[in-house]
């Protein structure tokens, strides 16, 4: 994900809850400024480790050509093709 003022605001408008680490350049940048720089931005870690975790998952369903290209053009066929896909992940030894 991107980190800078930009991103965040919009995530905030649409009242999603970022899980964006800020970058050491832009903190050395925003204690640099001082109060002018604003407060640090918030970072869970623990919510940081489970976004990783989905889109490991999600990398591994895009493995499938299927998947990754979305040639299905009703929703329920695609659905399908990615619960099958899930299946065989969660299947293999």
């Amino acid at each position: 994900a991107y980190s800078n003022r930009r991103t965040r605001r919009y995530l905030r408008r649409r009242a999603i809850r970022h899980v964006i680490p800020e970058k050491a350049d832009q903190a050395a940048n925003r204690r640099k400024r001082g109060g002018a720089g604003g407060r640090p931005p918030g970072f869970d870690k623990e919510r940081y480790k489970k976004r990783n975790v989905v889109e490991r998952a999600i990398n591994k369903l895009k493995n499938f050509r299927a998947v990754a290209t979305r040639y299905d053009k009703r929703v329920y066929i695609f659905l399908g093709t990615v619960t099958v896909a899930a299946l065989v992940i969660w299947l293999r030894p």
